[in-house]
């Protein structure tokens, strides 16, 4: 059975998926392997250079953010075009990977439902995910909503989701995962 953990910027996806890999279960991060990939995949690299210009990656052949971002703000339509060569990419790799788990944020846009068998939603109240967010990456309220609204909304998520861990500062997490595991197996 493959399993997905799901849920918006600032929920805890990664609190769970660091307690399950404590438990000895291997779970692949789709947004480390996207990143992974673009360094790594020349044929992956090509396709963005004529995507984007030469300018995509440095003489080094390192990823320029800078450059991908201004691309991905001059249309909207820019970020499908991308997406369009990584998330193929991203989805073959897992398959090839063996992993039974992936923690993936963007799991429906994103299609890699289709990889999994059963999806699990972290959630957390609004103010405890932007707090989190401006705590860990320094920045400030409006940056951090804007993250969110970018994203498809949480009861979106938990509505098309198996399971609901709730992650909001009281409910015991680590209980919630240990019973996930049992219903699961």
């Amino acid at each position: 059975m493959k399993v997905a953990v799901t849920g918006g910027i600032g929920c805890g996806k990664s609190y769970v998926c660091g307690f399950l890999r404590r438990r000895g279960i291997d779970v692949y991060d789709c947004d480390s392997a996207a990143k992974r990939l673009m360094r790594t995949s020349l044929s992956m690299q090509d396709s963005i250079r004529k995507l984007i210009g030469a300018a995509a990656y440095t003489d080094d052949g390192i990823l320029d953010k800078a450059v991908v971002s201004r691309f991905l703000l001059a249309s909207p339509d820019n970020a499908a075009r991308l997406n369009s060569i990584v998330h193929p990419a991203v989805a073959a790799d897992f398959e090839a990977s063996g992993m039974q788990w992936m923690e993936c944020a963007i799991l429906f846009t994103s299609s890699f439902d289709r990889l999994v068998d059963r999806v699990v939603c972290v959630t957390a109240p609004l103010e405890l995910r932007l707090n989190r967010i401006m705590e860990r990456d320094g920045i400030s309220r409006d940056r951090a909503l804007e993250w969110i609204e970018c994203q498809m909304p949480q009861e979106e998520v938990l509505r098309r989701s198996d399971f609901e861990i709730v992650n909001d500062g009281t409910a015991d997490v680590d209980m919630q995962i240990a019973r996930l595991l049992e219903s699961l197996f």
